[in-house]
């Protein structure tokens, strides 16, 4: 039996396929892939600094580039997912390709050769990684990107496929608590990659702290590929997303001096595919001209499919379209939340040179203390989706308490200020480590205990895991269920443009602040620079951010929040959150 899912794709039902028994496979494929990338990349700034020489700024700034490069293949994995392979596909080939990264970032520590020599403290000059070790390094990045940029969006839509039920009037629920608890999971994958992971790197060395993830690795192909006869698979859009969605602007711009019909609906073009006939919504009517029958005997085929759609496209596709262009504003307020987030690779730094006993014979890891951020998104997504939203949801009539936009406020306001707090933080420390003679050592052990820490880690996990749900919620309930992966990537997207700027601020400040010979703010040596700087820079920019969010949020209708998924966005009253109409 075949069940139409929205218009342009459909859901083999099976009583024996979907539902939660397919959860453990797809959580655990996704638990293990996040374990080794994420065990691999947390301390690859002390793995850079050492075996190849870099300067801080110059290895944060490389990590950056590879986690934005990471994070904007996203869109091309959900496109590719989407309209090609299937998400199933997707998050096979894509775990596949992350393995082969993962192996070759372990074969860059088994093989001397791949590596420059340590810089002992007596060398003034030390020499730098060749060409081809670079190439070799990178590369391992690129194969690792390439399969984040099709497992990241598409896992999280693949689990939702599931438990897809349309008939099910709590299917909303299930699905919405579902992105919680996926949340919560991945939460959990990466406080184990950071804690365990990386305390097999510190204890007992790169071989065998890149090698475990080569293992996660291999456990996660397998475990998705056990499931595979459980699984629905949706199947793809016959039509290319983005080409289609090409052909919309193009049309719409080629009859920009057209006259918009106000009643006629049989002026619009449907897709053959349609259930049911869709008016074209009236916001961004400027786009409804691309989907406007001018001359039927020129624009139609005799089978009524459009003649030349590059002039002609349907009113489901505008609708996509308009769907597009509604979250992109909203989409654009969470860049600054994730350039908040990019601070670990320094973090790492300044923890090292604390005091980092628990116990008087256990220290914890330099790297690991992105725990606590862990620790406390769970916490907080497990004490919201359990205790809050039943309360919360009483006094707001909302089943899930408080809508997306509101969450998504509350996590750029908490994120400011956790930045404000590590400025404090850190300036508390380099006054201490200098007044006790260790300005020109920046290895020495500070007497300040590393806890200090954990405050503004624990205030970014509670932003994180307020803002990220909110966000893949208000993607997933705009946009239709054809691009539910382009909801995902959406938000990963999001981080890659975060990566890439958190990238260029921290080239540029080194830049700018050691012009004239002077010490950088991001300095190698924390003891000398001004780390402190650069967390207000992140604080007053965040606070910019919250005001912009502020004024974008004035634009958006969020009055209702009972609503039901549709394919396509048509209706002014099918959705909660759309741009206010034009005047």
């Amino acid at each position: 039996m075949v069940l139409k899912m929205g218009t342009e794709s459909q859901v083999e039902v099976n009583t024996r396929k979907g539902g939660l028994r397919t959860m453990p496979f797809i959580i655990m494929n996704e638990a293990f892939e996040m374990i080794a990338s994420y065990g691999s990349q947390t301390n690859l700034i002390i793995y850079l600094m050492t075996y190849y020489n870099m300067s801080a700024a110059t290895g944060t700034s490389i990590i950056g580039i590879w986690g934005a490069f990471s994070s904007g293949l996203a869109i091309v994995g959900a496109i590719i997912a989407d309209c090609y392979w299937g998400r199933f596909n997707a998050v096979a080939y894509g775990t596949i390709f992350t393995f082969i990264g993962m192996v070759i970032l372990w074969l860059t520590s088994m093989i001397p050769q791949l590596t420059t020599f340590a810089c002992s403290q007596l060398q003034h000059v030390c020499n730098g990684p060749t060409a081809f070790q670079l190439a070799v390094l990178f590369s391992s990045f690129v194969f690792t990107s390439i399969g984040a940029g099709f497992v990241r969006p598409c896992s999280i839509m693949f689990g939702a496929d599931q438990l897809e039920q349309k008939g099910n009037p709590k299917n909303e629920k299930i699905i919405e608590s579902y992105f919680n608890w996926y949340y919560a999971s991945t939460g959990v994958s990466t406080m184990i990659a950071v804690t365990v992971i990386i305390y097999i790197q510190d204890r007992y060395g790169w071989q065998i702290g890149f090698g475990v993830p080569v293992i996660l690795m291999v456990l996660s192909i397998s475990t998705f590929l056990i499931g595979s006869p459980l699984y629905i698979k949706v199947k793809t859009d016959t039509n290319n997303l983005l080409v289609g969605l090409s052909q919309a602007c193009v049309a719409a711009f080629r009859k920009r001096k057209t006259r918009l019909s106000l009643t006629d609906c049989d002026d619009y073009y449907h897709s053959p595919y349609e259930t049911e006939v869709l008016t074209p919504s009236k916001d961004f009517r400027c786009l409804n001209r691309a989907c406007m029958i001018e001359d039927p005997e020129r624009d139609l085929n005799p089978d009524g499919s459009a003649s030349d759609p590059w002039n002609l496209c349907s009113a489901e596709r505008v609708e996509s379209l308009k769907a597009l262009i509604r979250i992109i504003p909203m989409w654009s307020t969470g860049f600054m939340m994730f350039v908040d987030m990019n601070v670990f690779a320094f973090a790492v730094l300044q923890t090292k040179t604390m005091d980092r006993h628990i116990f008087p014979h256990f220290e914890v890891p330099a790297a690991s203390f992105s725990v606590f951020l862990i620790i406390a998104l769970t916490i907080w997504i497990t004490f919201y989706d359990r205790v809050l939203v039943p309360l919360l949801s009483k006094y707001t009539g909302r089943p899930r308490g408080l809508s997306p936009v509101t969450r998504m406020g509350i996590g750029l306001t908490v994120s400011c200020m956790s930045m404000a707090l590590s400025a404090i933080t850190e300036s508390i420390r380099r006054k201490r480590a200098i007044a006790e003679g260790h300005e020109d050592e920046p290895n020495a052990l500070v007497n300040m205990s590393a806890m200090w820490f954990v405050p503004q880690y624990a205030l970014l996990g509670i932003a994180e895991a307020t803002h990220g749900v909110g966000q893949i919620e208000f993607f997933y309930t705009l946009l239709p269920k054809s691009m539910a992966s382009i909801a995902s990537a959406m938000y990963t997207v999001g981080t890659a443009v975060s990566s890439l700027t958190g990238s260029i601020l921290v080239s540029s400040e080194d830049w700018l602040t050691s012009r004239g010979g002077k010490t950088s703010w991001l300095s190698s040596n924390i003891n000398k620079g001004h780390l402190d700087y650069h967390f207000w820079v992140l604080a007053s920019m965040s606070f910019l951010n919250l005001l912009y969010f502020l004024v974008v949020c004035r634009f958006y209708d969020t009055g209702n929040d009972e609503i039901s998924r549709s394919p396509h966005v048509a209706d002014d009253k099918e959705c909660d959150y759309r741009l206010l109409h034009e005047s």
